[in-house]
Formats: structure tokens, C-alpha cells, sequence
């Protein structure tokens, strides 16, 4: 007889007998999840060898009598049959409809409904409640429901991860002192492996926080433990320990180290007690008192402790530190002094930058060369005045400039090469100077401003840098559009030249360090 046969007659003898047929079981199942019907008559010890059929009546398999384990069809659709088991491995809208085992002369019915992954008939008809209490150790189980058979050598357990009303737990399903804020909805999911994919079943969890067991439930509600308590030296200060108990014969006291605070008021530092009886549970104030808190007190630890019949034995520690005192007269003063002396730093510095730029230039060779490829430091060009430099004046500053303080300069009367034009080759060494120096003369001299005139366009254009030494009383033909122009130091006669001068000190400044320094 084939397997056709065989499932046709049995199908034929149950719905005529009756004999050994069973109620319709409905599962209900979470798209794209593991599905596992266990057929309720396969006995691994007993029916290894005996013949287990499946059918299937889905809309997209209608034929009840299709042998499973030879279809290729179901197995493309990830239907296995397994030990006594039908796996289907993602379950989908096409894998819904009615199923049926048959074992000998027995058979059962299965109707899988399969719903959408957020879907609250689902949720209502898959939960499973656990119950656990405050202050006691809790485990959640994973609840272990139409699993894979576990001696299946070729689907195999990937382990279970649990999350709480959707966000991942950072432990396993152990909690070692419950609270009522663990109360909640949990969900725990089973991966199995095969083949290389991993297939999952998931299941909801209900926990429900009840209060503890035991007649005698205990908790303390204040100080928090170490507690710090900031107190003024001398004052009276009470602190009060609160404690909600469930029996009579619970106890709030205080301690001080190992010894026990009295309650004698006439002491410098003691306890009162109070006791509030509220239906079924007792609230219990042990108010430590400090007449006059000393330096010693600060040094102690304060201990409340709540002695119980009905658990262990709990406490908290408090102890004093002084209040930090407000801002004191020399505090004032020293900020005050702080202030002004930063102040006055600050005016020092711009007086004297000049002189502190100097001195970190030469003694500390702190400074920036700027040569941009210029073989000058400075182009020296002359202008009319009345008063100002002579020539032997003129000649000093040369000299001083280049063989004291290594600047190098571009001169007319030395360096100027005229074979094309005079204001092409002046244009050209100030073009390869980094800064043109105006210097009045009182006599003409080569080079003069004259020349300035005619190449000044040019050097707008390039934007020049200029550096001027002007009178005190400028009576000289400096062109009035230079006169705003540049940097401007004074020149106060002969008396300038003297090396404690603070001309030679601007000049210096102003001209930047030399590109060759001595």
C-alpha cells in the first residue's frame, strides 16, 4: 500500500470511528519565526521505527494526502519533518491552515494561524505570567514550548537572549534582589541553528512584582546610605531615620561606632523614637539629636540599624563634615590684590613691549625672520629737510645699522646699478628690499624723494612697507599722500644717536630682526 493509501484510509477510519482522534490543537505564531508540531503519539524510545505521516491543507498546499518528507516542494519552503516532529522552519502566511499526524491507528490535528510581528492578538493569546517578590532573588524562564527536538543532530541551539519591553537586558534572566520597578513585560528569544541560518522563536514573559512572602517585610526609607551631613559647629541638628515595617517586633535604632546611642535627652547627643500604626504596616522614626555639635561629633560615623525577625538585618551610615565657611577679609584682599597685579602686568607690557621684544631678540634669540626671498632688509632713500640728519649723522646710522646690528641695506650711492633708467633700478633694489627707511637730510643728497615721486604708483601697487624718521619740526618736502602713510619715529637731533636712545629702540623694533644677524 503506498503512502497515499495509507493516509487516505486512516483519514477514512477516523472520520467514521472516531477511535483515537483528538481535538483540533491551535497554534498561534509569529511571522517569519520557527514553528514545531509535536505529534503527541510518537514515542522516541518506542516508535523510532514505526511510520509517522504528515499532511498538510494550506492554500497553497491542498492535496492532504502529499508525503512531506518527499516533497520538494515543502522543502523549499522549509518544511522538515524531524523525530516525531513537523518543523517549518519561517513561518508565512502561505505555511497557515490545518495539519495532521498519523501514528498507527492514532492521528492528531493542528491549525497554525500565523499573525504579523507586532500584532496584539498575538501577544494576548503567547503570554506566559511569572511571579517573584521584593527583596528576593528571581529567575525567568524561557518558557521551553514546542521546541526542536533536542537529539537532532543537524538543527542545533544558539543560545537565549531576553529583552525588556524592547530593549536588550545587559544580564541573563537572573536577578538577585527583585524590585517593583523589574515589573514588566519580558521577552525572551530562542535562536537554533541550520544549515548556516539562524531561525528564532520568541516568547513574552510577564513579570509580576508582588510584595515579599515573609509577615515581616522591613525597608528603610531615610538617609540614604552614606549620607554626608554639612552642619555648622555649635548648632542643634536632628536627623531623622525612617523605617516602614510589618511587625511589632522590629526595631529602628541608632549606633555611634559599636556603641548604642541613648535615648537620655540630658546627654549631649541622643535619640528619640516614635512609632505610627497604619492598617497593615508600622512606620518607626529614630531622630538622632545634637544639642551642640563639637569637633568630635565630625570625627564619628553615625549608624542607624533596623533589626528584624523576618530578614536580615539592615543599616545606614551617616556622618558630619562642617560647612565651608564664606569668603574671609584676607580672601577678599588677596583676590582684590590678584586682580590689580594682573591689571598692572598687563599696562608693564604694552609700556615696555618694545623693550621686552628687544631683549628676548637678543639675549634669548627669540624672534621671526621675514625675508620672502629679499636680499635687503632695508632700501635707504633720503628726503629735504631743514632739520634733519647731517651728513656725518647720515653716515653714522648706515654704519651703526649694518656693522652693529647686522641689518643689510640697499644704498643708492652704492648699490644702485642706473645703466637702464635711475627709477627702474631704485624701483628693482626696493624690490628686493623688505622695507624702504625715509630718512631727512639737510643737505641733497643722490637717491633723493624726487625719485620717490616717479616710482610711487609702483610701489602702491606692490604695497610697500615704509618706515619713516621725521623731525620733530618737519620742515622737509616728504610728499604729503607718504606723510600718512608707513611707520612714523621721531628724530630729536644728535641726542637720537646715543645708544640709550629709545629712537634706536624703535627703529630696531619696527625694522624686525636682521635677516643676517651678527
Amino acid at each position: 500500500m503506498t503512502t497515499k493509501e495509507k493516509i487516505t484510509l486512516l483519514l477514512v477510519l477516523t472520520s467514521l470511528t472516531g477511535v483515537c482522534s483528538q481535538t483540533r490543537q491551535v497554534l498561534h505564531v509569529k511571522a517569519d519565526e520557527m514553528v514545531v508540531l509535536w505529534c503527541p503519539h510518537y514515542r522516541l524510545d518506542a516508535d523510532a521505527d514505526a511510520e509517522l505521516l504528515w499532511t498538510i491543507h494550506t492554500t497553497q498546499m491542498m492535496n492532504l494526502t502529499e508525503d512531506v518528507v518527499t516533497s520538494a516542494k515543502h522543502k523549499q519552503m522549509g518544511v522538515l519533518d524531524q523525530g516525531g516532529s513537523l518543523i517549518i522552519l519561517r513561518a508565512s502566511e502561505e505555511i497557515q491552515g490545518n495539519y495532521s499526524c498519523f501514528l498507527r491507528n492514532a492521528s492528531s490535528q493542528f491549525q497554525v494561524k500565523v499573525h504579523p510581528t507586532k500584532s496584539r492578538e498575538y501577544e494576548e493569546r503567547t503570554q506566559y505570567s511569572s511571579t517573584c517578590y521584593t527583596q528576593e532573588a528571581c529567575t525567568l524562564n524561557c518558557p521551553g514550548v514546542s521546541l526542536p527536538p533536542v537529539n537532532n543532530t543537524s538543527i542545533t541551539s544558539n543560545g537565549i537572549t531576553w529583552h525588556k519591553e524592547g530593549d536588550p537586558l545587559p544580564t541573563d534572566s537572573f536577578i538577585s534582589t527583585v524590585e517593583e520597578n523589574d515589573s514588566g513585560v519580558y521577552t525572551c528569544t530562542r535562536s537554533y541553528l541550520y544549515q548556516g541560518q539562524l531561525y528564532n522563536m520568541s516568547f513574552t514573559v510577564v513579570l509580576h512584582v508582588k510584595p515579599s512572602k515573609t509577615s515581616g517585610q522591613s525597608v528603610i526609607l531615610s538617609p540614604h546610605p552614606n549620607d554626608v551631613f554639612h552642619v555648622d559647629l555649635g548648632s542643634t541638628v536632628v536627623i531623622d531615620c525612617e523605617a516602614v515595617v510589618y511587625s511589632e517586633f522590629d526595631e529602628v535604632f541608632w549606633l555611634s561606632g559599636d556603641s548604642f546611642v541613648e535615648s537620655d535627652n540630658s546627654l549631649p547627643v541622643f535619640y528619640n523614637f516614635t512609632r505610627e500604626n497604619d492598617s497593615d504596616k508600622i512606620k518607626m522614626t529614630a531622630s538622632l539629636v545634637f544639642k551642640k555639635v563639637s569637633e568630635g561629633d565630625l570625627s564619628k560615623q553615625y549608624i542607624c540599624k533596623l533589626e528584624s525577625d523576618h530578614q536580615s538585618s539592615s543599616f545606614v551610615i551617616i556622618t558630619l563634615t562642617q560647612k565651608a565657611r564664606p569668603f574671609s577679609h584676607p580672601l577678599t584682599i588677596f583676590s582684590v590684590a590678584t586682580v590689580i597685579i594682573i591689571l598692572v602686568s598687563v599696562v608693564v607690557c604694552v609700556k615696555l613691549r618694545i623693550d621686552i621684544t628687544l631683549f628676548l631678540r637678543d639675549h634669548l634669540g627669540c624672534y621671526h625672520r621675514i625675508s620672502d626671498g629679499k636680499s635687503y632688509d632695508a632700501y635707504v632713500m633720503y628726503y629735504k629737510s631743514d632739520t634733519g640728519l647731517t651728513e656725518d649723522d647720515r653716515k653714522r646710522l648706515e654704519t651703526v645699522l649694518e656693522e652693529s646690528f647686522g641689518y643689510s641695506l640697499c644704498l643708492y650711492t652704492r648699490d644702485v646699478v642706473a645703466e637702464e633708467g635711475v627709477s627702474e633700478a631704485v624701483l628693482d633694489c626696493i624690490e628686493q628690499s623688505l622695507v624702504v627707511l625715509l630718512v631727512p637730510t639737510s643737505s641733497d643728497v643722490a637717491g633723493s624723494s624726487d625719485i620717490l615721486d616717479n616710482i610711487y604708483p609702483a610701489l602702491t601697487e606692490q604695497q610697500t612697507r615704509f618706515v619713516f624718521i621725521t623731525p620733530e619740526k618737519n620742515t622737509g618736502s616728504l610728499p604729503q599722500r607718504l606723510s600718512k602713510a608707513g611707520t612714523h619715529i621721531t628724530w630729536r637731533g644728535s641726542s637720537s644717536l646715543q645708544p640709550s636712545s629709545s629712537f634706536w629702540k624703535q627703529l630696531r623694533y619696527h625694522l624686525h630682526a636682521p635677516q643676517h644677524a651678527l
